[in-house]
């Protein structure tokens, strides 16, 4: 024990590892001062080991215990490909740049004072996808392997229950069991800006909203039980937690304002608070402030574990908070100075706290994480797991749900075991690992062709409007309604399901539901479509709400609501709060109050909430499907990916020789659709081409170009839309540039076509 005590003990992150900037010369004055040598201006290895081990001394030949392991490795020269894209692509970057920092600060250390052993301990000892061996392969140096599943039969840990059915039978799984699939295109993308991301109301894809719902209300559960139980409460025991994974930033806000609350701005320039759609988990005190002690944190776990400074983006949407725990750290820990805590100590301590009676975090019901969090996270009053975001890799899923399995209770029964603890997960599609990669040889598939934006084209980039539907400018103030087969709606549970069966591997099965909604009254319901129809189709030129509408709307609402809505099987009037099927009533009560009004009406679009303006520079995708290399000079996307043997590639070659296409693009996964109605059923309308075409008007013309096959009813729905709506829509607007629609039949006529079209506009003009 004696020799033990005369140990020395560093505990660093890898992150430590990473050579750092020497001195604070500019750029320009580090390019012209090392004139393309080795850069004099950065660390070298030695001087980061001397750095990193400078309380060892003079020893030598040291220990290291690596902790999470399964992120330090060497990527196998010559291994396995797998073919990545997209967010699970960019993840494997990042991963084995991470991996190759930590294996390389190791050998810098063996080098430079020697290593003696190195001891590596993770709950998940696999390769990573990525990592130029087959995934889920076990270590070759492992000595001892304790798995999950082994864990969970034993009693040691939570066990998770994940969806197992449900009553919207749609797909071969349950909604919630891997809901990324189902709202994947419906919510914000990473790094693009539009000012709607950060600010506003947040709008959820139903699948999303309903899911929130539906564990929040087994949550509720858990938490009526902690509020009882005044004995523990006394004693310390801080409020079950429930947490939320996302992909991104603009993901993470978004689903933070909706369960917390967000601030709306008045057209006087003041703000008030909204309150949060979670009662338990909301941050405002009921009259349009902010509580002094958050009940729901956002976190970017993945900065925080860095050690480095966050980045501006996520400074700005957490601000509020952080002003929050200063001042709660003021009153708590009056002696000290919380001008030398950072921004990035606060949220940290926070974040580590979490669960922990007496410290900044006990008092956190929520947590709401941009990236996954961080592996050393103790927290272990974890009972609810949201996952919003792709799960690329069943590792991934074992990683994420293993953040709420610490079990907070290890007395045994009279019968010697532990009582089961169980963690409930929605949208991490969850299955037990094996141990080892398969045995079997897979059969080799067609070879992709990576089909993506390249850079060095970037001036034929394309970019377009995002609408999800239409809108009339009625001149007269007073309203009247004829509601017809088409107001109708029914509500069933295909739209979002009402009942989910949660099951562990074993244990008890919990039922979920979403009845907490039949709370809220009938009128709340007609209150909200009213208002939604008036701050959606009914404003000023100058973007003001016509408030004085207001009555009229509210009264033709419940006319709709007695007269058009058809209720089916589990179903009641109060899933018209979600917000995705309320946006469809109101669309449909608009569209009744348009098509009773007489006289003129003046055509505008409804543009997205999130990402409305579109581009063909996030394009990158893997297909096995027929390419045709496209024109450098003329064309944004690597390939044009055809439907067809011939008539895509053929009007591609027909443009690319056009002297007057500027460029074009096949509308493939660009994210493009003309939104329309069919037979009452909302639908998208996804044309072939956008070409930008040189006429003599000045501006390019923005042309939709659909080559038509067999003439179908759909079609017909389809193209009148888009000339007759879309179009005009879009042009009303005015920001977005000119726009025509072009159907072609005979794509080896295409350039005739295409220009007599041309001509036509340009003497109508």
């Amino acid at each position: 024990m004696a020799e033990l005590g005369r140990a020395k003990i560093i505990i660093t992150n890898f992150h430590a590892f990473k050579l750092r900037e020497l001195g604070n010369a500019g750029k320009l004055t580090k390019n012209i001062l090392t004139q393309g040598e080795a850069n004099s201006f950065t660390e070298t290895p030695d001087q980061m080991v001397r750095r990193v081990c400078r309380e060892l001394g003079n020893k030598r030949n040291i220990i290291v215990i690596n902790d999470e392991a399964h992120h330090c490795y060497r990527r196998r020269v010559g291994g396995e490909d797998v073919k990545l894209v997209g967010d699970e692509r960019k993840e494997a970057e990042k991963r084995e740049e991470e991996a190759r920092v930590w294996i390389s600060g190791l050998e810098a250390v063996k080098k430079k004072i020697g290593i003696k052993a190195i001891y590596d301990l993770s709950a998940t000892p696999f390769f990573l996808r990525g990592s130029g061996y087959p995934e889920a392969t076990l270590f070759p140096w492992v000595v001892s392997d304790f798995s999950l599943i082994d864990a969970i039969e034993c009693g040691i840990v939570k066990v998770p229950r994940v969806p197992v059915a449900d009553d919207s039978m749609q797909g071969e799984q349950p909604t919630y069991r891997n809901i990324w699939l189902h709202i994947r295109d419906h919510l914000p993308k990473k790094g693009r800006g539009t000012k709607d991301e950060s600010g506003g109301e947040p709008k959820l894809p139903v699948e999303l909203e309903g899911a929130l719902h539906s564990l929040y209300g087994n949550y509720e559960k858990y938490y009526l039980q902690w509020e009882q139980n005044t004995k523990a409460r006394a004693k310390g025991l801080t409020p079950p937690v429930f947490i939320v994974v996302c992909n991104n930033t603009n993901v993470s806000k978004l689903v933070y304002d909706y369960i917390s609350g967000w601030q709306k701005a008045l057209p006087d320039g003041s703000n008030i608070v909204v309150p949060g759609e979670l009662q338990i988990f909301r941050n405002d005190d009921d009259n349009g402030h902010w509580l002094p002690r958050p009940n729901t944190i956002l976190i970017d776990s993945e900065q925080l574990e860095s050690g480095e400074a966050m980045s501006r983006e996520f400074k700005k949407i957490a601000a509020l908070a952080i002003e929050e725990f200063k001042t709660e750290y003021r009153i708590r820990f009056p002696g000290r100075d919380v001008g030398k805590l950072t921004d990035e100590d606060l949220l940290r301590e926070v974040m580590n706290t979490v669960g922990k009676p007496g410290k900044l975090g006990e008092n956190v019901r929520c947590v709401v994480s941009v990236s996954m969090l961080t592996e050393g996270w103790d927290a272990n009053t974890v009972t609810h797991i949201m996952g919003v975001r792709a799960f690329g890799t069943q590792l991934l899923c074992e990683q994420v749900v293993g953040r709420g399995l610490r079990r907070m209770d290890y007395v045994a029964n009279e019968q010697g075991f532990f009582e089961p603890e169980y963690a409930e997960v929605y949208g991490v599609p969850f299955s037990f690992i094996p141990c080892s990669g398969s045995a079997t040889e897979p059969k080799p598939g067609p070879i992709p062709t990576r089909v993506r934006a390249l850079e060095e084209r970037i001036a034929c980039e394309i970019t377009f409007p995002c609408l999800v539907g239409y809108r009339y400018d009625l001149p007269k103030e007073r309203l009247s309604v004829h509601f017809t087969e088409d107001s109708k709606m029914a509500i069933s549970t295909s739209d979002v399901p009402t009942k989910t069966e949660n099951a562990p591997i074993i244990g008890e099965i919990s039922l979920h539901t979403l009845y907490g909604l039949k709370e809220h009254r009938e009128q709340e319901v007609a209150f909200l479509l009213a208002k939604l129809i008036l701050e959606e189709y009914f404003r000023d030129d100058d973007n003001n709400v016509k408030q004085w509408l207001f009555p009229q709307l509210l009264t033709i609402t419940h006319r709709w609501l007695d007269e058009c809505v058809t209720l089916k099987d589990n179903t009641f009037i109060q899933m018209l709060l979600l917000r995705e099927l309320a946006y469809g009533a109101a669309g449909r009560i608009y569209n009744a109050i348009v098509a009773s009004e007489e006289g003129p009406k003046y055509l505008k679009p409804i543009l997205r909430p999130y990402d409305y303006m579109g581009s063909t520079r996030y394009v990158d995708f893997d297909t096995t499907r027929p390419v045709y290399p496209t024109d450098p000079a003329k064309c944004h996307i690597s390939h044009v990916v055809a439907d067809t043997e011939s008539w895509e590639q053929k009007m591609a070659q027909a443009l690319e020789e056009m002297d007057e296409v500027v460029c074009y693009v096949k509308n493939h996964n660009i994210g493009f659709t003309i939104p329309y109605t069919l037979n009452g059923e909302e639908k998208n309308y996804i044309p072939d081409f956008l070409v930008r075409i040189r006429d003599k008007a000045g501006e390019p013309l923005n042309l939709i170009i659909e080559v038509t096959g067999e003439r179908t009813k759909d079609k017909a729905a389809k193209v009148s839309t888009a000339r007759n709506l879309w179009v005009p829509a879009v042009n009303n607007h005015g920001s977005f540039g000119r726009w025509a629609f072009l159907e072609i039949s005979d794509p080896w006529d295409a350039k005739n076509t295409v220009r007599a079209f041309v001509r036509q506009k340009e003497s109508e003009q």
